[in-house]
This record gives structure tokens, C-alpha cells and sequence, in this order.
């Protein structure tokens, strides 16, 4: 999914400053709508249907977190990615959460709606922010450890912040890249230099799929990634991505899979991944067939992890689970039975006692090895899927019931 480019990266990564080459927060990203008496009600339902929502959290570590995007090689060939970094000072402005209209239209063709509630989403969360000081300088005097993190299936850059500042908070630089091989719900690039210097975007979509038997070698074919960093993350379709990952190059130490999404996975995979992997599940997504595949990842002697997240939903991993109130959140899946907050931190604590282990961090994330294990009132150990009956059914990245196994 990521391009060979992708190397000029980590070669700014250990520089003074962060090359960004747009700023969005001069576009004002609320379309321009006509003024209208359905409009008008439809703001009203919305707001209304917003009230109570929470705030995308604020990383718990020591550090201040700053944000930028970066785009190397401005074709579709290139490199898009959100960077989520620790910074100098914290009193810059907060990041655009989602900057561009086009990406609530992706989402909204993701998810089979009507085009208008593209613009319903922009005119809600258009102006949304997210708790990173933008552009902010890099901290320096030490080095961090880098995580490329893989996105799911009609997801996009910007989404993961929860997940991404918190990890940075606590000294990660973390590159959320959007993938350009149809995968995101919506991203862009630039046809030659000239466009790019006017921002004359040209925007791809999701691909999608005519006939359900063609999902698997489609989505195979897309799950590919160019893998020269340290670990990666990823989440549903992004947690098939790290195992691909894993499985062809060793130069990642290790991997966390966050409700993996298995079908992608070719079986030929399984038995190559000699790195550590690390499974955090929802209670809700995850269903016997998938858990099947990721059993078939258990090798002697390899280090092999699973949890689950007790009254959680596949959306509690991304930020749209604080995008609503309790309700509203709940009847449209983006919450579980437990609490949003609860559980993303239960997720980032597990994750970064996995990473010190397994990238020999001297830190004190291991005061939370204890969650690794499902140690914790609201974590299963392993996973609530009953795997021994006979019939197990595979669904589609939506959770959706495909077809029936023997």
C-alpha cells in the first residue's frame, strides 16, 4: 500500500523541523449550502442528534503532541500520511480533524447512504478538531521509535487520532498513512508539480466490489505495504496489512493487530511470521471464522497475544466513537456497552506495554504488562468466540455474513 518513497520520511523524522507543504487550516472545510427550510431542519436534527458528544481525548503521556501531513511524490504513486509527533510547546492551534469535504462523500458511498448525508457529515464534523498542536515543531534531544499505522477498509488518514496522539503523548512518532490503492473512503493527489503548487486536487474514491466472490483477491491485492520501520498497527483491514507486513519483512520488530480484519490474509501467511504479534479485539466485530485465521498464526516459541475488550464494538477503536452522544453512538455502532474512554485506553496502555517488550524501550509502560495478559475487569483474555462448532461463518469487512463454512 505505501510506495518505496516512504524511506524520505524517516530521514526527517530525526531532522530540526517538519516540511509541511498545505496548511489546512486556511480551507474552510463547511460546504456552502444553500439556505433553505430543509436545510435548516436538517441542521437542527443533527445538532440535536450531536448533543452530549464527547471530545477526541487528549494523550495521556509526559509529552506535548504535534501534527502535520506530509505527501511525498504528489501522483497517485505517492506517499500520503498524517504525522503525530512530540512537540515543542503547546499553544499552537488544534488540527483540523477531517479538512476536506470530499472525504465525508467517501464515507458516506462507503456506507451505501445518499450522497446527501456526505454533506449532512461535512456540515456536522466539518469544523471538528482534534487535541494536536498543528505544525508544531519537533521536540528534540532524543530519539523516538517510529510506528507506521495501516487504516481499515473505507477509513482514511486523519480518523485514528485517538490512537495516534496518545501513542505520541508517550514518545512515539506514529505516520498514519492513507492508502491510494482504493482502500480509503476517499483520498487525493496531484497530476504534476503545477496542480499541486494551485491545490488542483484530483480526488480517488473506494473501490468497491461487484460480486462478492471477487472481495478476497481484490482485497489481497491491495493489502501491501513498503516496510522499513520499526513496528506497525493497524486497524480491521489495516490489521490484515500488519500481518502481510510481518510476513515479509522482518525489519519490523513487531505487530498489533486491532480487530483484524482476516479475509485478505492468504493462508500461504501464517506460517511466516517469526515477530511478536499482539491481537486486541472487540467483543462485538469478531466471529469464529475470523478468530480461526488468526489462531493459525500461532507458531512454537513465537510470541502470540490476544485480548478482548469487554462491551466493545468495531468503531471503539476509531474516532467516531466520540463523535456522539451515548444514544445517538450507540444505536449507529460507534459505542459499545463500555465506556469510549475506558476503552481506548485500555487499548493504547496494551499496546504500549506490548511495544516496550518487544522494541526494548526503557520507559514505564510495563506497569501495564498485567493488560496484555487480559488482566483487567473490563479485558478477556484470548477471545469470547466459541471456535469448536462446526459450522463458522465469514463476513465482510462491515461484519456482514458472507457465505457459510463445513
Amino acid at each position: 500500500m505505501v510506495p518505496s518513497k516512504l524511506h524520505a520520511l524517516f530521514c526527517l523524522c530525526s531532522c530540526l523541523a517538519l516540511v509541511h507543504p498545505f496548511d489546512w487550516q486556511d480551507l474552510d472545510p463547511v460546504p456552502r449550502i444553500k439556505s433553505s427550510a430543509w436545510v435548516n431542519k436538517i441542521q437542527a436534527l443533527m445538532a440535536a442528534a450531536s448533543f452530549g458528544r464527547t471530545k477526541i481525548p487528549r494523550g495521556n503521556g509526559s509529552y506535548s503532541v504535534g501534527c502535520t501531513d506530509l505527501m511525498f511524490n504528489y501522483t497517485d504513486k505517492g506517499t500520503f500520511l498524517r504525522m503525530y509527533y512530540p512537540s515543542q510547546g503547546d499553544d499552537l492551534l488544534d488540527t483540523l480533524w477531517i479538512p476536506n469535504k470530499e472525504y465525508f462523500q467517501g464515507l458516506s458511498k462507503f456506507l451505501g447512504t445518499h450522497w446527501l448525508m456526505g454533506k449532512i457529515l461535512s456540515l456536522l464534523f466539518g469544523s471538528r478538531t482534534t487535541p494536536a498542536n498543528w505544525n508544531a515543531p519537533l521536540r528534540t534531544g532524543e530519539k523516538y521509535p517510529l510506528i507506521i499505522f495501516s487504516h481499515g477498509l473505507g477509513a482514511f488518514r486523519t480518523i485514528y487520532s485517538a490512537i495516534g496522539i496518545d501513542l505520541a503523548s508517550h514518545g512515539f512518532i506514529v505516520a498514519a498513512v492513507e492508502h491510494r490503492d482504493g482502500s480509503a473512503s476517499a483520498t487525493y493527489y496531484f497530476n504534476d508539480e503545477s496542480t499541486a503548487e494551485i491545490g488542483n486536487k484530483s480526488w480517488l474514491y473506494l473501490k468497491t466490489v461487484k460480486q462478492e466472490d471477487e472481495e478476497i483477491p481484490v482485497r489481497n491485492e491491495q493489502d501491501s505495504i513498503d516496510r522499513n520501520k520499526t513496528a506497525v498497527i493497524g486497524h480491521s483491514f489495516g490489521g490484515a496489512t500488519v500481518i502481510q507486513a510481518l510476513s515479509t519483512d522482518q525489519r519490523f520488530r513487531c505487530g498489533i493487530a486491532l480487530d483484524a480484519w482476516m479475509l485478505p490474509v492468504g493462508d500461504e501467511v501464517y506460517s511466516r511470521i517469526p515477530q511478536p504479534l499482539f491481537f486486541i479485539n472487540s467483543e462485538r466485530f469478531q466471529y469464529p471464522a475470523n478468530i480461526i485465521k488468526m489462531k493459525k498464526c500461532y507458531l512454537p516459541g513465537k510470541e502470540r497475544k490476544m485480548i478482548t475488550v469487554r462491551g466493545s464494538v468495531h468503531q471503539n477503536f476509531v474516532d467516531f466513537t466520540f463523535a456522539t452522544g451515548r444514544i445517538i453512538g450507540y444505536i449507529l455502532t460507534l459505542k459499545g456497552d463500555i465506556d469510549s474512554n475506558v476503552a481506548i485506553d485500555l487499548i493504547n496502555k496494551a499496546s504500549l506495554a506490548f511495544l516496550q517488550k518487544h522494541l526494548e524501550l526503557h520507559k514505564d509502560f510495563d506497569q501495564w504488562d498485567s493488560l496484555v495478559e487480559g488482566e483487567d475487569e473490563n479485558l478477556i483474555p484470548g477471545t469470547n468466540i466459541d471456535t469448536t462448532k462446526q459450522h463458522v461463518t465469514l463476513q465482510n469487512s462491515t461484519g456482514i455474513e458472507k457465505q457459510t463454512l463445513d
